[in-house]
């Protein structure tokens, strides 16, 4: 276990909510160093195996120089693949050792994403992070705040920002086909993986391909059980964030990105089966955003576990496992998916509107690809890619208070600026939390 080196805390800023309203404008990203037009990024993977595997697969096109993960046989193919990249278990030692990375993709179980991003990011890397951004509220608040004082290059994984399908929806809620939102409702059919359990009672022998002490990271520590890993975490609130962090970051996205919502001012939320250790069986939230902008105030509600919207929002239309739908007081958008193409129930067509203007830039490569192009782009120099850190972060915000709200166990009012709970003191606790020694926020 490496020793905290001796820094100066840095102040959480806790007036910064509304600072991301310039997200969208795009300016260009200082580079830690000028790269020229076919130079290639150092990039060190943390977290290998899973989805990690996805991850440094799409950044493969660069130089691969450092891979870092726990469980070397769930990593195996990655450290199979790029077997000139040098491997560690601890990224805390990697980021020390590695003087010449550019960039990470954080591809960790969600306790890591925020204490393995904020150690990059201060020092002066830029980050790819998966999603859901954060394991809790202050967290996201944190990240935003590091990316943009570190001057650094970020992007989330939801691939579906970047779909070409999706930013022409963008475009056409933004220019008033639906008229008014008034509603939005959206699914997933999450947990795949087993929630509203209890901790494992039984202590079972250590893999000798995993570093068990590592995994837990800056969690509280426990036995090792087969339950939590390498899948099964994402049902535990120790490690994972349940069926809405799992998902939400993907399903809510077209309303953050079209609608550009405020922070909610309340959050109500129904749930079955959810205990201290582990997520809900099923919940529907209620997130309440007050009116900004030209948008009026509206609600938008969160079903998993198989709970549904009400099935005649898609007027004959066939209930799909995931989607959204955005419900206006001229017409009804309807996509039955995680993202991309979608369906007005009035019958109209995308290609119906060619006379709006296309104003947002499109990823450079197809479908997933463009959001890693986007974001190695921006570490280059380039544009932002647009699920940085300044959008992404009050998204997940946002998503993780469906947490806050569940864990409470009754309505929640959420003060956005000062980063409180104002009704229900005690509901603070789940939005930020302790870390074990040595995994501190406030190290570099």
């Amino acid at each position: 276990m490496m020793n905290d080196r001796n820094v100066t805390r840095r102040r959480f800023l806790h007036g910064s909510a509304a600072a991301a309203a310039g997200a969208l404008a795009f300016p260009l990203v200082v580079p830690s160093r000028a790269f020229g037009a076919n130079e290639r990024l150092n990039i060190a993977a943390i977290g290998c195996g899973g989805k990690g595997e996805v991850d440094t697969n799409g950044v493969a096109d660069q130089n691969l120089i450092a891979l870092c993960d726990v469980d070397e046989k769930n990593a195996a193919n990655t450290f199979k693949r790029f077997p000139s990249a040098r491997r560690y278990q601890d990224y805390r030692v990697m980021l020390q050792e590695a003087k010449n990375i550019d960039a990470v993709t954080v591809s960790t179980p969600d306790h890591h994403h925020a204490p393995a991003s904020l150690r990059a990011m201060r020092m002066g890397k830029h980050v790819y992070c998966q999603k859901p951004l954060t394991h809790t509220v202050h967290e996201a608040r944190l990240m935003r705040e590091t990316a943009r004082e570190m001057k650094v290059a970020t992007q989330m994984g939801n691939q579906g920002h970047s779909k070409s399908e999706t930013r022409r929806l963008v475009e056409l809620v933004r220019h008033g086909v639906l008229g008014n939102v008034t509603a939005v409702h959206v699914w997933t059919d999450r947990p795949i993986w087993p929630q509203g359990i209890r901790r494992p009672a039984e202590t079972q022998p250590i893999p000798p391909t995993l570093a068990w002490d590592l995994f837990l990271g800056p969690a509280p520590e426990r036995p090792y059980n087969s339950a939590y890993t390498p899948f099964n975490w994402r049902g535990f609130w120790d490690f994972g964030t349940g069926a809405l962090g799992d998902m939400a970051c993907h399903c809510m996205d077209l309303a953050f990105f079209a609608l550009d919502l405020p922070a909610p001012s309340s959050v109500d939320a129904r749930s079955f089966g959810g205990t201290d250790e582990s997520a809900p069986k099923w919940s529907i939230i209620h997130y309440n955003f007050p009116a900004s902008g030209k948008q009026a105030a509206l609600t938008m509600t969160w079903y998993d576990g198989g709970r549904l919207p009400p099935i005649e929002l898609v007027k004959g239309q066939k209930m799909v496992p995931n989607g959204i739908i955005l419900v206006g007081d001229k017409d009804t958008l309807y996509v039955p998916s995680y993202w991309g193409d979608g369906q007005f129930l009035s019958g109209a067509k995308t290609a119906d509107f060619k006379d709006v203007p296309q104003n947002i830039p499109r990823a450079p490569g197809e479908f997933d690809k463009g959001h890693y192009n986007e974001w190695i782009n921006a570490c280059k120099g380039g544009p932002k890619a647009m699920s940085n850190f300044d959008y992404s972060g009050p998204m997940s915000e946002t998503v993780l208070l469906g947490n806050v709200a569940l864990r409470a166990g009754q309505p929640i009012e959420w003060d956005a600026k000062e980063l409180k709970v104002t009704n229900v003191p005690e509901a603070n606790r789940f939005v930020m939390k302790q870390y074990r020694a040595g995994w501190r926020l406030d190290v570099a």
